[in-house]
């Protein structure tokens, strides 16, 4: 096998064997690798997607020791949500196209191809083990949400405002208001569908949020003006990975299928929002949002504390969205189920706490 030869797309993990490894990682640059046998685990807890890590036993020559491999997801409503919002189109073209000129810190790209017509498609990457992947139903630490402060800062601080990423047509960014009529029609088809499945778990206070939400919607999802940038769009700690042995990178951000055109602030708001417990989150949000800044200052970026604060309050109902959304086109799990009720309750608390609806009269 050449060096420099150019894997086929396999689309599941059934289709993987030695020889493929092989040509992934010589095409990844590791020229003398060989692998004799390997072994493949599920991991990770995602909905629209699966993820495979490979251990490998080399014959010849050396190589990580585990990759994974992503594909798409295995469950028939998962996979049909994947193509529909073409997230696995938009994985894979973030990660070849856009990933290059940004500071975030993503696992390293050995492989990636997607068929545009069936959506089969394969990321071999990088493996971050033994890294952690973090706890949505849990929440995190204040340390932790500093780190995902300043990885968020190295994702939109290289290309704020930068008018090129107009051109990459998978952000979405030639028409957003095409976008926003998509997220209402999405949103007006699920919410009460999703009323009625967590009439139990919701709260009077979060079913009254959600539907006065409702009722502001379009207003919601009219664009404000201000810088765009890329925006990762489902920022949360199920999409983080912790370093927490010596010398390990401290966290990575995976799952890039809704990549967007977007405000910065929006995948803060989003992961403070979701990913802390809400009496922590109101002690720290403050200092955690000067993390951001300081940190977007690093790339030029002028961004005022009250625009911050601004933007921050508009966007608290994020995980709110994401739930009622999300909850109603992918797989139904229990996980999945605390999951996103996790995410709802703890947004709703931020919204109501930061007088969210009060920006959207």
């Amino acid at each position: 096998m050449g060096a420099t030869m150019t894997p086929a797309l396999v689309g599941t993990p059934a289709e993987i064997d030695a020889a493929y490894l092989t040509t992934v990682l010589r095409h990844a640059g590791f020229s003398d690798a060989a692998v004799g046998s390997f072994s493949a685990t599920n991991i990770g807890t995602g909905q629209v997607g699966q993820n495979i890590r490979f251990s490998l036993d080399y014959e010849a020559g050396a190589g990580p020791a585990t990759v994974v491999g992503k594909f798409a997801s295995d469950d028939p409503a998962s996979r049909q949500t994947g193509i529909a919002l073409q997230n696995y189109l938009k994985e894979v073209r973030f990660y070849r196209e856009l990933a290059p000129s940004l500071a975030v810190r993503i696992p390293a790209l050995y492989f990636g191809a997607i068929d545009e017509e069936t959506h089969e498609f394969l990321l071999m990457m990088e493996d971050m083990a033994p890294a952690e992947q973090g706890d949505q139903l849990g929440g995190c630490s204040a340390d932790d949400a500093a780190l995902a402060m300043e990885q968020a800062a190295h994702l939109h601080g290289p290309r704020w405002d930068d008018p090129a990423l107009r051109s990459y047509d998978f952000l979405g960014g030639l028409d957003e208001d095409a976008g926003a009529a998509g997220t209402l029609a999405l949103w007006d088809a699920a919410m009460e569908a999703y009323l009625v499945r967590y009439v139990e778990r919701l709260s009077t206070e979060d079913v009254a949020l959600t539907r006065a939400l409702g009722a502001r919607f379009a207003t919601y999802l009219s664009p404000e003006p201000g810088p765009r940038t890329v925006t990762h769009g489902d920022f949360r700690l199920d999409n983080m990975l912790f370093g927490r042995t010596p010398g390990a990178t401290p966290l990575a951000i995976v799952d890039w299928q809704s990549p967007a055109l977007g405000q910065g602030p929006a995948d803060v708001a989003y992961f403070l929002g979701t990913s802390l417990d809400p009496v922590l989150r109101g002690r720290e949000e403050r200092a955690l949002l000067r993390v951001y800044r300081d940190v977007l200052k690093s790339y030029g970026v002028s961004l005022s504390e009250d625009a911050l604060w601004r933007a921050y309050r508009r966007s608290s109902f994020a995980g709110l969205v994401m739930a009622v959304v999300a909850s109603m086109i992918v797989g139904q799990t229990d996980r999945g189920d605390h999951m996103f009720m996790a995410m709802a309750q703890r947004s709703a608390v931020m919204a109501r706490e930061l007088e969210g609806l009060a920006l959207l009269a």
